[in-house]
């Protein structure tokens, strides 16, 4: 019997300190901006994934401050069946771009790039959504590394 089974992933929304959350321009497709972020190595946590993706694509370290979702529709990935958890960081320092960003920014939710790959502009939509109603910083209610 052969089992297709989706594949985890991870995002990561990486915040800035009064300056926006951080994009990555991709290099390959689907082509578009989009959230640091991709698949989860075998033998390696979920937190540990969104530290090592955030740190190849954009140089930064980050600090997790919780998980804010996960979003699993089948076509949220053009090439393949994704399941994704959303993970909030807080960064420091300068992003470049690395790995598979051709560059980096720092947006304001009024000042989006488009267009945005996958789906995360549904994500973004409800993050700041999430930062309306509860305008505090984000709190995990989970030990995280």
């Amino acid at each position: 019997m052969n089992y297709r089974n989706p594949l985890p992933t991870v995002d990561i929304i990486i915040e800035m300190e009064k300056q926006g959350i951080v994009l990555i321009e991709r290099k390959n497709e689907p082509r578009g901006w989009a959230l640091p972020g991709g698949f989860v190595d075998y033998g390696e946590s979920l937190e540990q994934a969104a530290v090592r993706e955030a740190r190849e694509e954009t140089g930064l370290d980050i600090t997790l401050l919780g998980q804010f979702h996960t979003y699993s529709a089948p076509g949220r990935d053009p090439r393949q069946h994704t399941i994704s958890t959303v993970f909030v960081a807080r960064g420091s320092g300068s992003p470049r771009a690395a790995s598979d960003a051709a560059q980096t920014g720092v947006f304001l939710e009024g000042s989006l790039p488009a267009p945005l790959a996958f789906d995360h502009a549904r994500i973004l939509q409800d993050y700041f959504e999430h930062r309306r109603q509860k305008p505090q910083p984000f709190a995990s209610k989970q030990r995280l590394p």
